[in-house]
Parts: C-alpha cells; structure tokens; sequence
C-alpha cells in the first residue's frame, strides 16, 4: 500500500540476512551511491549485505537482482503488497535500472498479463520467470512481473530512487494467486525464523533484517499482536492488527478497531475525517484545496502539539511531535493523511514509516503475528 508522498546473497540455513538503511535525506543519486561505497566498517555487517537509501523519509529501497548473470535493481521492500515486480522499460530521461530478460540464461517465458493498483495508482505488464535474489536468498525459477506501465504512480516513481517493488505481505491478496516472495522465501527454508524485522534509523544507519532480529536495535522486550484475517473468508493479506485505539490529549480520535503495519506507507494514513478533525485541532491546513492535496497538511513547526498514542493489544505506543512532524527546510508536514476504505475492510489506521521509526517491528510468519519494541 502507498498512500503517502512518495516504500541480497547466499546464506546457509543457520544465517541471518542483513540489509542496512542508511538515511541520507535531499541528497542526489550519485551522492548518494558514493556514501554508501564510503560507509565505515562499524556500520556495515560482514556478509549478505546491501545498502538501503533512504530518499527523503518518504522511500526506503534496497538492491535485488534478477536472472543470470544478476541485473540489480533497487526496489522497496513493502509489507504493503503481496508481488515482485521490476521495470522492463525506460522511458525518457528515466534513471531507472531495467530487466532485461534477453540477457538471462534462466529467463522462462509465461507472458500472462501482470496488473496491480496501489494506493498511489496501478502498474501493468506481464509474468516472467527467472532467478530473483532477495537478501542473498536465490529463488530459482520464480514467478514476478516485468512491468512496462508505471503511468499510475505518476510523479512518484518519476522522480523516485526506487525501480520495482517487492511485497512482504501475506498471500491471500496475491495477483493471480503468484506465490509471495515470502512464500518462496519460507518454500526454501534458508532462514533459521521465518521472520524479518525493519530497524528505519532517522540519520543513522538502519537495517531490514531477514531470518531474525538484531538485540542492538530495540530496548526492552517485544509486544506480541495477532495478525487478523483481511477476509470474511479468513485469509491473510496484510499486516493487519486489532486496534484499541487512537487518542490525543486523552481524549479518542478514532472509531476504527483495526491497523495495518505498512513500511511501503511514508506517513500515517486513516479515515479522512478522523485526519481532518486531528489536522483541525493541531491547527493544520491543508497543502492544496483540491484533490489529492487536500489530504495532506501544513502546520507551523512551532505549534504546540500534544503526544499520539495509539494503544495496541493494552500496550501504549507514542508519537511526540517530534515523530509525526516532518520539517522541510523550516516547513513542516503533518505526518498524517486521510484513506478510506470501505467495510468490511476498513475503515482502519496505517502504520507507515513514521511509526516504524519510532519502534521496532518484528514480522513472524511462523507464528501470524507482529512484534513491537522501542528502536534503541
């Protein structure tokens, strides 16, 4: 899911699978590049590891590649979505890095058409086959999309840092029924826990781990949440978690009893009336009177505001002004935007990047659920 401005190598079965975030915000692609060649030893873990930029805390994205010899890619690693899809085509001045299957010795056709819609908009194409490397995991002969229809996601991708996307969300909303990465991923039994867990550091190194958790990356103990069928019919399609509720100042800001944890989400997303009123209360105006910019907020980076607090399964988890305010050279964004979903699939609360920041998430396969501790 993406609502918000705009989201690997060989390990033995003991291993766990590293791949640093480092944040370097409002710097150039190069720049950027040439950082991460530059990082410290103490920042860097010693096998299977990849850098993951991070574009202005709206895109977080890490390398993948594809076929044989690998063609790296970087995509955004979304627990909001369920496929893997990279470009196959570049359009005019595009910076982004395609695949081409031609140049793969483990390429397989199928050709059956690919089409999926974020919130940002759909993306098109068709199936492929082929080697895809996650996290230095290989998955031989796997299923993706090659894409060559990114119009929907508009100015997003245009400009953005990452080339595909690849879901981290559970199968019951796969396209077509394609197997997940996460699937495949545990179909492989590469990993010692099916598990991976985000650390999104705020200018400091960050780290998606797969396989297991980092200790030096949370405090205290982790807060164990159910994850809720999407579904009547109780199949699984998003992170999705039972909310106790929503409250500023003490008082309640919300009537929806579920979340989604989304680290493919920029900011945090829910009902847009509830948004507004929040936006209201805090003083807030909208960037633009007109769609889609009515639904997200300007407000004064010296405004009094008070703490977030989302409860979850008894546990209090808070956000100061300082988490969901989003200064920019002096201006500062809400860190919040209105989604609505109809029921029985929402209405509900995203959990994007600005709550991931603040806490550590732990994603358990094995166990259908999601663990939550304070990021050290």
């Amino acid at each position: 899911m993406r609502f918000a401005a705009l989201p690997l190598l060989a390990v033995g079965c003991s291993a766990l699978v590293r791949v640093p975030l480092t944040k370097k915000p409002r710097l150039t692609r190069e720049q950027k590049q040439a950082i991460a060649a530059k990082l410290p030893a103490d920042q860097l873990t010693a096998d299977n590891t990849v850098v993951i930029n991070d574009f202005q805390n709206a895109q977080y994205f890490g390398e993948i590649s594809v076929g044989t010899p690998p063609q790296k890619m970087r995509v955004i690693y979304d627990t909001g979505s369920p496929n893997l899809w990279v470009p196959n085509h570049k359009s005019f001045l595009s910076s982004h890095e395609i695949y081409t299957h031609s140049k793969s010795s483990t390429y397989k056709a199928n050709g059956s058409t690919f089409a999926i819609a974020y919130g940002s908009g759909p993306v098109s194409g068709f199936y492929s086959a082929d080697t895809a490397t996650i996290a230095g995991i290989p998955l031989q002969d796997y299923t993706f999309a090659e894409v060559n229809n990114t119009k929907g996601l508009g100015l997003a991708y245009s400009i953005g840092h990452f080339d595909g996307i690849c879901g981290l969300s559970w199968n019951g909303c796969s396209i077509d029924g394609v197997p997940t990465p996460l699937q495949a991923m545990k179909a492989g039994g590469k990993l010692s826990e099916n598990v991976f867990a985000f650390y999104l550091g705020n200018n400091q190194p960050g780290e998606l781990i797969f396989g297991g958790v980092d200790q030096k990356h949370y405090t205290g103990d982790f807060a164990y949440v159910p994850v809720i069928p999407t579904s009547p019919d109780g199949s699984k399609c998003y992170w999705e978690i039972a909310l106790d509720g929503l409250t500023l100042k003490g008082a309640s800001q919300t009537t929806a009893k579920k979340a989604i944890v989304d680290s493919g989400t920029s900011l945090l997303a829910g009902p847009t009336s509830e948004v507004k009123k929040i936006a209201e209360m805090l003083g807030a105006k909208s960037v633009l009177p007109i769609p889609p910019f009515n639904k997200e907020f300007l407000i004064d980076c010296n405004a009094t505001a008070p703490d977030m607090v989302f409860t979850i399964a008894g546990q209090q988890y808070t956000l100061t002004k300082e988490d969901y305010l989003i200064n920019d050279g002096g201006k500062c964004l809400l860190g919040l935007t209105g989604i609505d979903l109809p029921a029985p699939r929402g209405p509900l609360w995203i959990l994007g990047d600005i709550f991931m920041r603040k806490y550590y998430v732990k994603f358990d396969v094995d166990n259908t659920r999601i663990g939550i501790a304070k990021a050290a």
